[in-house]
């Protein structure tokens, strides 16, 4: 093991500036989908259009969060940072001066790639230039910037949409990362300082391009079915998608033995644990994906209303999140463990139903404040769940695979997220009849987002289920959290069987 070098007086600048990029790219993740109505009435897009500029960035993002960790710590963390900042503000530019639907769907593809080598440098950078004793404090506020980036998002969009800056509509929500990602470009240079992984490492691009098409035939189909009226290509696609998948499981497989450089460390998921919160994570961004999408096609497109009170109408869901996830660190899951996390997917399946009623009762003429107590009850929930959540799933991780792992638990999520991006076109779009009058297109809607909202419901009660294999009871300092940076590595309690 190498020895610790003493800390460097410029750690502090290397921290603002790569917390900077993570707030950025979390920002991006939701400032769009407030200007979503925006963007389809100025650009003409269609409903296929409006889920790829969503599903497109998630799904790229996906595909290449592994590879990105890989390549910093074969060529170097500050580097690859460097690289995926500059993309990522060229990408930005891209977005802003799209001429159609097209542009801006590429672009929005480009932007997810390049965060894919931006953020997992972010963590790697932080243990590779702050002392153990340091790290608490780094990772407490990293925290808080998660957390303020989710809850300034659709905020933020709804502002810069109404606001109409220099008369460029929507545009501002991507170019104001331009002097944001210029900054963090020139700053870096000057105060990250370089680091690589100690044990020379191979990138695994046969496995790259099987994890990447696998995750292509299954997305695609269903992103595009109900806009081309289900292809046979798109069944048949979806269809040989496991069988991608189970080749790329094979070669990962074949590389072990091979160099030891796969591009997963399948050996992970013969922790129980770990496979375990690998499949809650993949099923909340399922629900995820699913909610956030429709949700803001429900406020928008079937009750009429601006991006600024679609914006204001979050703001009691994403204070509740924040309230929730504090406690559920510090208070809740040292006392009861696993059961604080089912708890936050039952918390979030009574929100769900609430909304349903609601939105069944109410119809279009909906009030904002109608939707506030739904959106707590859901907020509270999803509190619950996140902030323990890699915890959990690291409890058993072997500390010499944590990085890896923290890699994966990432990935799953964006691949989730991204499925269910691509679900919106079956259980929102799918239910709304083409060529209605305009007088009814409110209400189909409404019928589309509660119809989404069972299907949101189900998932969360599938991971309810999939929970009791987590771990059940808190211990302090599980050997996997460590490396990783999660609480556990600051003396909090990670959970254990």
């Amino acid at each position: 093991m190498t020895s610790t070098p003493p800390p460097d007086r410029r750690r502090w600048f290397a921290l603002a500036i790569v917390m900077t990029a993570a707030f950025m790219d979390l920002v991006d993740v939701t400032i769009v989908n407030i200007a979503i109505p925006s963007i389809q009435q100025d650009l003409g897009a269609d409903f296929g259009a409006i889920q790829w500029i969503t599903a497109g960035y998630a799904l790229a993002f996906a595909a290449g969060l592994i590879t990105g960790g890989r390549l910093g710590d074969i060529y170097g963390r500050k580097r690859l940072f460097l690289i995926g900042i500059t993309g990522f503000t060229l990408a930005s530019a891209l977005c802003g001066f799209a001429p159609n639907p097209e542009t801006l769907v590429a672009s929005r593809i480009l932007q997810g790639a390049m965060a894919a080598l931006m953020v997992p440098q972010v963590l790697s950078i932080v243990h590779a230039t702050f002392p153990a004793h340091e790290r608490g404090k780094v990772f407490g506020l990293f925290g808080a910037v998660v957390g303020l980036g989710a809850v300034s998002g659709p905020m933020l969009g709804a502002l810069l949409t109404e606001w109409d800056l220099f008369g460029m509509g929507w545009r501002p929500i991507f170019l104001i990362n331009l002097p944001v990602g210029i900054a963090g470009l020139i700053l870096g240079i000057r105060f990250i300082t370089e680091s690589k992984a100690p044990k020379a490492l191979r990138l695994d691009l046969v496995g790259v391009a099987l994890a990447t098409l696998g995750l292509l035939m299954l997305i695609y189909p269903l992103t595009r079915g109900e806009e081309l009226d289900w292809p046979l290509w798109g069944h048949l696609s979806m269809i040989a998608s496991p069988a991608v998948f189970a080749l790329f499981i094979a070669y990962e497989r074949y590389k072990t033995r091979k160099d030891g450089s796969p591009l997963v460390e399948l050996s992970l998921f013969q922790v129980k644990s770990f496979a375990a919160g690998i499949a809650v994570q993949l099923t909340f961004g399922v629900a995820l994906g699913i909610f956030f999408l429709v949700w803001t096609m429900y406020m928008q497109f079937g009750l009429g209303w601006s991006p600024l009170r679609a914006g204001t109408t979050g703001i009691p869901f994403s204070i509740a999140v924040s309230l929730a996830a504090g406690l559920s660190v510090q208070k809740l899951v040292p006392r009861f463990g696993r059961k604080v996390l089912q708890a936050g997917a039952l918390t979030m399946v009574a929100g769900l139903l609430l909304y349903i009623w609601e939105a069944d009762r109410y119809g279009t003429a909906i009030q904002s404040w109608q939707m506030a107590l739904p959106l707590i009850v859901m907020g509270l929930g999803m509190g619950l769940i996140v902030a323990p959540l890699t915890d959990a799933v690291l409890a058993d991780v072997p500390r010499e695979h944590a990085g890896s792992a923290s890699g994966l638990i990432n990935t799953m999520g964006q691949m989730g997220n991204a499925l269910g991006l691509g679900l919106v076109s079956v259980v929102f779009f799918g239910v709304i009849d083409d060529g209605l009058a305009p007088n009814a297109l409110g209400m189909a809607f409404v019928d589309a987002f509660q119809n989404a909202l069972w299907w949101t419901t189900a998932v969360l009660v599938v991971i309810f289920c999939v929970m009791f294999a987590l771990p059940a009871r808190p211990r302090v300092g599980a050997e996997g959290a460590e490396a990783a940076g999660t609480p556990a590595a600051k003396g909090e309690p990670a959970l254990t069987h």
